[in-house]
């Protein structure tokens, strides 16, 4: 039920609007005087305030706009014996939903409610899908229990609440993304945009154009101004993922934002003043690019403020039986399937894998087990040939390992059938595709 308080002197007027607002199934509250109402507030779950402009202790346009800074979602209507034009405006750029004078409130009042209530519900769901998406991005979320992952985390809470520049390290797939998302979360910054760019997607002029944005006419199709990214995380954070890759006559135009908060737009002459938070990520030894001249040294500086280095999957083996059955569970929910059981052959599969493409590369590996399991347990099979043996060179065999004993058992059904590959299943027992898997490791042809 949608709550309405009224604040208003006139205790007729009160008990009149009361009636008329209770019949129509609304709880109703009542103040008569500023002080009182902004107590209820604070009490009660209230969702939208008819107030009076003129009170003993105060005037309600300057109300409204007090109770939407400490109550973001509820809806403000002013009333007024003598409506004017410069209170109804300011009433307006203090938040409130309308400006009504008395006397029309009977016809307007009802519908105003409604469409107050509409607002509300919306502000509302805003509120939680804001909510969820904080914890979504919280350090709560990164997956990990052990010395490294746990290491990197301490460090990026420490370096969160402030507004320092970060640089995020570590090889492809380690989640510099997921970190940064964190750390705007946990940041003063959290209620403005985290605007994300891949500087290794765009050509050197679209990824000035995408950053910066362009003046009208700057260049063929340029038919009118255009905001970049820096204007779009206008107090807010810009996460500038694989930097490394980046021009370096466009790394000077990052430096200048980091140095006076200024940029040009391409094609323009005024300068465009930016309050950005930036957190810069990059797979590459930037200390060793300095030197081969491909980055900019005072660049590096700036942006290495506060570093943090991502520690690689086969840093974190711990990790890998946490982060797979997270996977294995989230895949299964988006496949509306059963919880689904890994095998401990198949974790010590993902165990043994090197994983260069780290957190990336294993999400991928858990999703297409979750698509070729036939039942609830996610087994050897269902990984690829390379994961199932270790990534087995089957030139370099030993005559004492079981693989060379099993290649060479292979072989020989294959040459007892003269080649045919459903009767040499059968006679070993197995699937026709683990035939084929299993020929395609050893290059039996």
């Amino acid at each position: 039920m949608v709550k309405v308080l009224i604040i208003d002197d006139e205790e007729k007027l009160r008990n009149l609007l009361s009636k008329i607002i209770g019949f129509e199934g609304f709880e109703v509250f009542q103040a008569s005087n500023i002080k009182s109402g902004l107590q209820r507030l604070r009490v009660d779950d209230i969702d939208v305030v008819i107030c009076d402009v003129k009170l003993p202790d105060g005037s309600g346009v300057e109300t409204a706009k007090l109770i939407k800074e400490k109550h973001k979602s509820v809806e403000v209507i002013l009333l007024t014996a003598y409506g004017n034009i410069p209170d109804g405006v300011q009433a307006i750029k203090n938040g409130a939903f309308d400006y009504i004078t008395k006397g029309d409130d009977n016809n307007k009042i009802i519908p105003l409610l409604y469409k107050a209530s509409e607002k509300v519900a919306l502000n509302k769901r805003v509120q939680q899908l804001e909510k969820q998406l904080a914890k979504k991005y919280s350090f709560d979320k990164i997956i990990g229990t052990s010395k490294p992952i746990l290491q990197a985390i301490a460090l990026a809470k420490k370096v969160a609440p402030t507004d320092a520049t970060v640089l995020l390290t570590g090889e492809t797939g380690t989640g510099k993304e997921v970190f940064a998302q964190a750390i705007h979360q946990e940041s003063i910054r959290m209620n403005q945009n985290f605007v994300a760019i891949n500087c290794s997607a765009f050509s050197k002029e679209l990824l000035e154009n995408e950053l910066f944005g362009h003046k009208a006419g700057s260049f063929t199709g340029a038919t009118k101004d255009q905001k970049g990214l820096f204007e779009e995380a206008h107090n807010g954070t810009i996460f500038l993922d694989e930097i490394g890759e980046m021009a370096l006559d466009l790394q000077a135009k990052i430096l200048r934002v980091l140095e006076s908060g200024e940029f040009l737009r391409v094609g323009d002459a005024t300068p465009i003043k930016v309050n950005v938070r930036i957190i810069a990520a990059t797979n590459r030894n930037l200390e060793n690019e300095i030197e081969l001249g491909n980055f900019r040294s005072d660049l590096f500086y700036r942006l290495s403020v506060f570093g943090i280095e991502l520690p690689s999957l086969r840093e974190r083996l711990k990790d890998i039986k946490l982060l797979a059955q997270y996977y294995a569970d989230l895949f299964a929910i988006k496949s509306n399937r059963k919880p689904l059981t890994l095998s401990e052959d198949y974790l010590s599969a993902l165990e043994n894998n090197p994983w260069k493409g780290n957190i990336r590369e294993l999400k991928n590996v858990i999703e297409r087990s979750v698509i070729l399991a036939d039942g609830d347990l996610l087994d050897l099979d269902t990984l690829p040939v390379d994961l199932q043996y270790g990534k087995l060179n089957s030139q370099q065999l030993s005559a004492f390992s079981m693989a060379s004993a099993e290649k060479l058992h292979i072989q020989k059904i294959l040459n007892h059938t003269g080649g045919n590959k459903a009767e040499t299943a059968r006679l070993l027992e197995i699937g026709i595709a683990t035939l084929y898997r299993k020929m395609e490791l050893y290059k039996i042809q």
